[in-house]
């Protein structure tokens, strides 16, 4: 973690310690003024609605739990960071705690997961106790993007079909989980015109089966095989090496209503999957793929 500036660490020193020795000279002048020392009938003099108020002292356990707050206060940023760069005597961090803890973990579990790295991942996806583990790992680091269920979302791919953008076999979905994946379609918008975005649009509706304007998805054909083909193919299956979806299967991964699709073709789309295997490292990534190939292979 980088270290604070000088007037930073200052400045967070002098505010924590002035509010707490603040907070404790208030308290000393509040009972040293006190009038009575024990319960009275005596009032502070104020009235309101009829209510008057006694002047009674503050509680003795009430005033001491206010000194050991404060005395509590002043030892823990002595031990520990608190005090801008002032690192504590006991020179404990949380990154520290943090690696004692994955440590811990790896020395505890490492071996389990060493075992699971030499498994086929076709072989490891009918292990129940390696894809309990994977599922856990899965609802830790890739449930946010994808859902607890593995459905996906607007933009997040359904990781329980068959219907793969880079490939859905062991090796791919490894490769997936271990390297990331950044996809970009290209904006069409200023080659096509608004002409020619709904023509491309009317011609890939036709593709899946939709309801489209016949003429309109002629005239998209011909602008499909002079810029699309490269892609996503001749027959518009999709290609695996770009990331390129099928276009047939009524399956979207940003919607598929004609409005999306305009906009896909106009504006183009660009996604990232970032790289795990920096993060889960490669044997734990090698469980979270049998898991995520389990879900479409049962």
């Amino acid at each position: 973690m980088n270290e604070l500036t000088s007037f930073w660490s200052g400045w967070i020193i002098v505010i924590s310690l002035g509010s707490i020795l603040g907070s404790f000279v208030l308290l000393s002048i509040v009972r040293k003024g006190q009038r009575f020392n024990s319960e009275t009938t005596q009032t502070v003099g104020h009235e309101f609605d009829g209510i008057e108020e006694y002047d009674n002292p503050l509680p003795r356990w009430w005033y001491w739990m206010f000194v050991l707050t404060v005395i509590f206060a002043l030892g823990y940023l002595t031990l520990y960071p608190g005090l801008g760069n002032f690192k504590g005597v006991l020179g404990w961090s949380q990154e520290s705690a943090y690696d004692r803890e994955v440590a811990k973990a790896e020395a505890e579990f490492g071996p389990m997961f060493a075992q699971f790295s030499q498994t086929p991942i076709e072989e490891l996806a009918q292990n129940d106790q390696a894809m309990r583990i994977g599922q856990r790992l899965f609802a830790n680091n890739c449930a946010q993007c994808h859902g607890s269920a593995a459905t996906g979302s607007y933009g997040f791919p359904n990781l329980t079909d068959n219907d793969w953008l880079y490939g859905g076999d062991a090796a791919a979905i490894s490769q997936t989980i271990l390297n990331g994946r950044i996809a970009a379609m290209p904006a069409w918008g200023a080659i096509l015109g608004e002409d020619g975005i709904h023509n491309v649009s009317q011609y890939v509706l036709s593709l899946s089966g939709r309801e489209s304007d016949a003429q309109a998805a002629q005239q998209g054909q011909q602008l499909y095989n002079t810029n699309c083909i490269a892609c996503h193919g001749a027959e518009a299956k999709g290609n695996h090496l770009f990331g390129a979806p099928n276009l047939t299967d009524n399956i979207w991964l940003y919607g598929g209503s004609e409005q999306q699709i305009m906009q896909t073709i106009r504006n183009g789309r660009n996604g990232q999957m970032p790289a795990w295997e920096g993060i889960l490292g490669k044997d734990k990534a090698h469980v979270v793929a049998g898991y995520v190939y389990s879900l479409s292979n049962q």
